[in-house]
């Protein structure tokens, strides 16, 4: 196994037997490559577990199947989303003064599949609206302890990983992940797998599995103790800094452009319920899936080169994409084959546009902020985003009154105001 495990570090980092560790203890040197290996086995299973349980697309499609009410499809990503963000501000201070982190990370995966699993049995032996609230207490558990392993993980990465490993390991693990869930979703939308609640279900209990088997391999982890000083809460500092949204316009604007591009992220679950409203859903999900999947897998590439030049600009391009996206798909949602591939076409220009909505504004704030006022611009950033998130439910409501098609209306509104919000962003890759 050592031997295997030497062969895939040299692999994937081309290092060789003299290689130079780079911004970790030098007791963890030699446990390159095992410490290599466990992250990318147990990152790959849980973006893996991430692909087959993706609220944005399996679990709507789940809560329909199951005949929740319409409006719970909404509270999906919000939950998930806010859910995962807000606790870092305030539990960060606690898990950093803690020597060993890889346990918080374990136990926070084991919990995230447990929870999965609980969706399947939820599904397996409830529907209606009794199933709903289930799922999405479910989904607040596992998003509750996704925030600790968020917090947790970028610790440990920094200190089993040398410096010039930890991009090759993580985008290792999107690769393989993005690649199984793509031919997940090829086999749904072939009709190899038959497009039934038996299949979805079994796939969730498969991410449930894969979550535990990850928890158990990163516990092989060798880390060492680290410092477990000095560590501050985000919400504290966000609180400190309330006053730069009215000192910085630079960064009012940011967290302006930010929040309408939101609407990448919430806009995903009504696009499956028009397929639903078309008879589509059930026939689409396969489509939506390997839609998803491919999205990330082609394009996160070219948004992060892109950042680097000019992030303001990849906003812009996102923003004008995630409306132009959602545009089409009400205009084409009536049309004879518009469930069939149509709206799935269009979902994939959105995954492209929100997966350059992520590269941009982590680029963008990194690179506006610079050393000083980096850790205080994303805190008031991530505090204010959160609980916008939070507040994202309420569309699921005015699905329920209006619609989804009101809804998809809503956000074609956002992106445009989003990438008009962009224009205004300073060219902070300009020297």
């Amino acid at each position: 196994m050592a031997g295997l495990q030497e062969d895939l570090y040299g692999v994937l980092t081309g290092d060789d037997e003299g290689r130079v560790c780079r911004d970790i203890p030098e007791a963890a040197c030699d446990e390159q490559p095992g410490n290599f290996s466990a992250h990318l086995f147990s990152l790959s299973l849980t973006k893996m577990g991430d692909g087959l349980s993706d609220p944005k697309i399996v679990l709507t499609w789940l809560l329909q199947a199951l005949g929740a009410p319409a409006f719970m499809a909404g509270f999906l990503v919000p939950i998930r989303e806010a859910g995962a963000l807000l606790p870092q501000l305030f539990i960060a201070a606690y898990i950093r003064s803690l020597g060993r982190r890889k346990f918080v990370w374990a136990a926070g995966s084991a919990v995230q599949g447990l929870a999965v699993l609980g969706i399947g049995v939820v599904g397996l032996l409830l529907e209606g609206g009794r199933a709903g609230w289930l799922i999405l207490l479910l989904l607040a558990v596992f998003s509750l302890a996704r925030s600790a392993c968020s917090v947790a993980y970028k610790d440990v990465l920094g200190k089993t990983v040398t410096k010039s490993a930890r991009g090759t390991v993580t985008g290792t693990a999107n690769s393989l992940a993005a690649g199984f869930v793509l031919l997940f979703g090829l086999a749904l939308a072939s009709g190899f797998l038959e497009r039934s609640l038996t299949v979805v279900l079994g796939a969730l209990f498969l991410a449930g599995l894969l979550w535990l088997t990850a928890a158990a391999a990163f516990l092989r982890l060798k880390e060492v103790p680290g410092a477990s000083e000095g560590g501050r809460n985000a919400f504290d500092v966000a609180l400190s800094q309330i006053g730069l949204l009215k000192s910085d316009a630079p960064l009012r604007r940011f967290i302006l452009a930010r929040a309408f591009l939101m609407a990448s992220a919430l806009s995903p679950p009504f696009l499956l319920m028009l397929a639903a409203g078309e008879g589509g859903a059930f026939g689409a999900l396969g489509a939506f899936v390997s839609a998803s999947a491919l999205a990330g897998f082609v394009s996160s590439y070219v948004w992060g080169r892109l950042s680097d030049r000019s992030s303001r600009k990849v906003l812009f391009l996102a923003g004008c994409l995630t409306s132009l996206s959602l545009l089409l798909a009400l205009l084409t949602r009536h049309w004879e084959a518009g469930s069939g591939w149509l709206l799935p076409l269009w979902l994939f220009v959105l995954m492209i546009a929100h997966q350059g909505v992520r590269l941009g504004r982590s680029t963008h704030i990194v690179d506006m902020a610079g050393e000083e006022k980096r850790a205080a611009y994303t805190a008031l950033s991530n505090t204010i985003i959160g609980v916008l998130l939070a507040a994202g439910g309420a569309f699921g409501l005015l699905a329920a009154y209006a619609g989804p098609g009101a809804v998809v209306g809503i956000f074609a509104l956002m992106g445009l105001a989003g990438a008009l919000s962009a224009l205004r962003l300073e060219e902070v890759q300009r020297d």
